[in-house]
């Protein structure tokens, strides 16, 4: 079996212990078949014909297979006869400040790494097109609950999903702080309508891509449940299952609720644009018309006939008197009603 073209990583438990890390892997087999031992296999970029023989190997199905090397494939859990197929996405985020000093509001950048898994009754193998899902982190989680390891698959499973769903809440927070920071700079006069929009458009952006792997965990944990029941697997990782069944419910509320949230933003963003250009058109109409009548009282008085004081100062002042008491009229009842 060619190992050269992909990067392969190995480990072995006997009765909940670490003993042995990287062995060669034509020894999976062989500890396979025995009842204390418990194994993970992580194959990055493999080679298609890898997998083909590791699925001979261990009996795994050829759809799943070809699942696991295909793209483009949404987060679920399949049922095989000796196996369950899991493919789900970590997520990570990373916040960049707006290019608008005026703009306080947040853009950001979701990533999705995604991760396969072959869960067996002692074993999981676990298949990665790159090295963008951190799996030097769950293995870290592994050993920091190393106590765990003893109840076997069950263990091996719930580390790896709990650490995506984590992801999934660190990038539900990000994507929270960034609409928190849209709400802030929304009713301020000097931010750019047009970082707004633009950050609105990101947000959501990155809200649909998180919504399309965040949603289906909870079918994804549910068929890992149902496996584990079907397999009489051991009561003691009930309770951590049920807590991270809970958390996937809570990553998806809180995932649909920002959804709400941001169209509530764009929605508001544009009813305020039309509240300020009806403010603008009505300060400019309002000076207008105050402007309009010294012009109109100038107009009548400079017509090449005679008027009231003609040829007289008295017509000089009361042409003044007409056009400031007008003009002042004007503004009193403009501002009255908030033109102005």
């Amino acid at each position: 079996m060619s190992e050269a073209a992909a990067t392969i990583r190995t480990r072995l438990w006997r009765s909940g212990v670490l003993v042995e890390e990287n062995f060669p892997f034509d020894k999976i087999s062989d500890y396979l078949a025995q009842d204390d031992c418990l194994v993970w296999v992580d194959l990055c970029d493999p080679e298609h014909q890898l997998l083909q023989d590791l699925a001979q190997e261990l009996r795994l199905h050829p759809a799943a297979v070809e699942d696991a090397i295909a793209h483009n494939e949404r987060a679920k859990a399949s049922r095989y006869e000796t196996h369950t197929f899991v493919t789900a996405y970590a997520t990570t985020f990373q916040t960049n400040e707006a290019v608008t000093a005026d703009a306080s509001g947040q853009a950001g950048d979701l990533q999705l790494n995604r991760v396969s898994a072959f869960i067996l009754p002692r074993a999981v193998v676990t298949v990665r097109h790159n090295n963008g899902f951190n799996m030097a982190d769950v293995v870290a989680r592994w050993d920091d609950n190393s106590d765990l390891m003893k109840y076997g698959i069950g263990a091996l499973t719930y580390g790896l999903l709990d650490y995506i769903v984590d992801s999934h809440f660190t990038a539900v927070q990000a994507l929270d702080d960034s609409i928190e920071d849209l709400e802030d700079v929304l009713f301020d006069d000097r931010s750019p309508s047009k970082e707004i929009q633009r950050q609105t458009y990101q947000v959501r952006k990155d809200l649909v891509e998180l919504r399309r792997v965040v949603l289906p965990m909870r079918e994804l944990v549910n068929a890992v449940l149902r496996h584990r029941q079907d397999h009489a697997s051991v009561v003691e990782m009930d309770a951590f299952y049920e807590d991270l069944y809970d958390h996937v419910l809570r990553a998806s509320e809180w995932t649909e609720s920002l959804r709400d949230m941001v169209s509530a933003i764009f929605e508001t963003n544009l009813s305020l644009q039309d509240a300020r250009l009806n403010t603008v058109m009505k300060k400019l109409t309002s000076w207008a018309a105050i402007i309009a009548v010294p012009t109109a009282v100038t107009g009548y008085f400079g017509q090449n006939v005679p008027y009231p004081g003609f040829g007289e100062p008295l017509g000089l002042w009361l042409s003044l008197a007409i056009m400031f008491g007008m003009a002042i009229g004007l503004y009193v009842i403009f501002k009255r009603r908030e033109w102005l």
